[in-house]
């Protein structure tokens, strides 16, 4: 029985034996910046950093990571958090990214506690950024057997964050319903959710409508045309027995996750890293698709793969500003990497003739860092900063 979108992606996803609750998670799946390179968690550390001292070093920061698959992020943050105190690490001096002067991949336990604010005349040493961060994870499934015992597990984002919280690739699988536009109107596609044939329902609600028409552009025909704006497509509307096929995916709900989302934090910076569009550049085809073992595949909403669609960022990004009161930044991928020390740049050729295993590993590192600011790849990706109480610092270098 065909049913809308929303509804069938949230059974194939996130139902009893849903895509991101069974099976050995989304890694197995399909690449994101997480899996792509340590460079990621790395810059990560930098951008937790900022926020730390934008929140005056408190006594217990926290990094929320919503949708945190089978917990890789939080194990690769917190094995470079290690680094702080000096210990060995996944941290700059891997060069991935070079460390930069008086960071804390370059610090010793001694100067680490100076540099986080000791007060000498007191004699006390405030501790260390590991020894004040605290790891949540958000998600559904299971929590893994090997998921290290300092990260914590929860399937509700906390109240009270102060600090960062994390949502890569998270808002791209908040379900959502697709629509069609029809000579009366915008309608719901339905979906049969064990084929993925699709089939035109009634007219979208009044808050749907209002989002369409504030956030999505409907097709402006050219006098004496079709008001299909790709004719010959087969979306025939069973009320008015008129065809259309220009799409629009309605990002209500992933607005309503993200202002959610930030409203959990009473100081802090909640940051998004997704792959979606803006006003003015919307696609009229639609974006779902499915991924499964590697290989893009069908919209098939029945649970074996995973069921996703681009993100309308300019639409989530109004939504959190409106419940932080500050103002967001929103960039690309490529851009906010570079203002956080990775440019994967090649390393100089002279460096094969004095040091040859050196430049293979520096080559191999640049190599990370370029498939993550790829602008035709993960670094399109958008990057969505909004802070909570707290100034804001460039995304991108100057």
């Amino acid at each position: 029985m065909p049913i809308r979108w929303r509804d069938a992606m949230s059974h194939a996803l996130y139902g009893p034996g849903g895509f991101f609750v069974a099976g050995g998670g989304p890694a197995a799946h399909f690449r994101t910046s997480v899996h792509a390179s340590p460079a990621f968690a790395t810059a990560l550390l930098r951008l937790l950093t900022q926020v730390d001292a934008a929140l005056g070093h408190p006594a217990r920061l926290d990094v929320v990571d919503v949708g945190a698959g089978r917990g890789e992020l939080l194990s690769s943050l917190a094995g470079v958090a290690v680094g702080v105190s000096g210990e060995p690490a996944h941290s700059g001096r891997s060069g991935l990214i070079p460390p930069w002067a008086g960071s804390p991949e370059t610090l010793t336990p001694a100067a680490s506690a100076r540099a986080l604010g000791s007060d000498p005349s007191s004699g006390t040493v405030r501790p260390s950024l590991a020894e004040r961060v605290r790891f949540t994870a958000v998600e559904y499934a299971e929590r893994p057997e090997n998921l290290p015992e300092e990260i914590n597990w929860v399937s509700e984002i906390p109240e009270g964050i102060t600090g960062l919280l994390i949502a890569t690739e998270w808002l791209d699988n908040v379900p959502l319903d697709a629509a069609v536009h029809t000579a009366d109107g915008w309608r719901y596609v339905l979906v049969d959710p064990g084929s993925g044939a699709e089939s035109i329902g009634e007219l979208v609600s009044p808050a749907d409508l209002d989002w369409l028409t504030t956030w999505w552009s409907s097709p402006d025909p050219s006098p004496g045309t079709d008001s299909d704006p790709r004719p010959g497509l087969p979306w025939t509307d069973a009320t008015s027995d008129s065809e259309s096929g220009f799409r629009a995916e309605i990002g209500r709900t992933r607005d309503e996750a993200w202002a959610n989302a930030v409203g959990k934090i009473s100081r802090g910076l909640a940051l998004a890293v997704d792959y979606g569009h803006l006003s003015g550049d919307r696609p009229v085809d639609g974006t779902l698709t499915g991924y499964r073992g590697g290989r893009q595949v069908p919209p098939v909403p029945d649970g074996s793969s995973d069921v996703t669609a681009h993100v309308a960022m300019d639409s989530v990004a109004s939504a959190g500003s409106e419940v932080a009161r500050c103002a967001y930044s929103l960039v690309l991928q490529r851009e906010a990497l570079r203002a956080l020390g990775a440019d994967g740049g090649r390393p100089p050729l002279s460096l094969a003739g004095t040091d040859p295993a050196g430049y293979v590993r520096a080559l191999a590192a640049a190599s990370a860092v370029a498939e993550l600011t790829d602008p035709a790849g993960l670094g399109g990706h958008w990057w969505l900063r909004q802070p909570v109480g707290i100034p804001q610092e460039p995304a991108v270098a100057r």
